[in-house]
């Protein structure tokens, strides 16, 4: 039987570690939403959502070229287009959206 109490010991131990866990991940993602929600008070919608993209290519950006070192960068844009497609074709299936 699954125990919630040994899952919760299993998170808090990978989040010591430095891993990034699935209940972590959306708690990190709510936050930018939170975020752009507070600025749709005062920034159209459709301002907002090409704004977070133009965020999250230039973070992207600085992740491929910094960080990873990425010597193929096509094969990373290629990488994050399928990634963002999926992302968003799931949310867009979402009912609750």
């Amino acid at each position: 039987m699954n125990n919630p109490e040994n899952n919760r010991k299993a998170r808090r131990a990978a989040e010591a570690r430095g891993e990034m866990t699935e209940q972590r991940f959306m708690e990190l993602a709510d936050t930018f939403i939170d975020v752009a929600n507070r600025h749709n008070k005062n920034v159209k919608a459709t301002d907002l959502h090409m704004i977070m993209l133009y965020a999250a290519s230039r973070y992207n950006a600085h992740v491929c070229k910094n960080v990873l070192d990425v010597d193929e960068q096509e094969t990373f844009v290629s990488e994050m287009l399928k990634a963002y497609q999926e992302m968003l074709r799931n949310h867009l299936a979402d009912p609750s959206v």
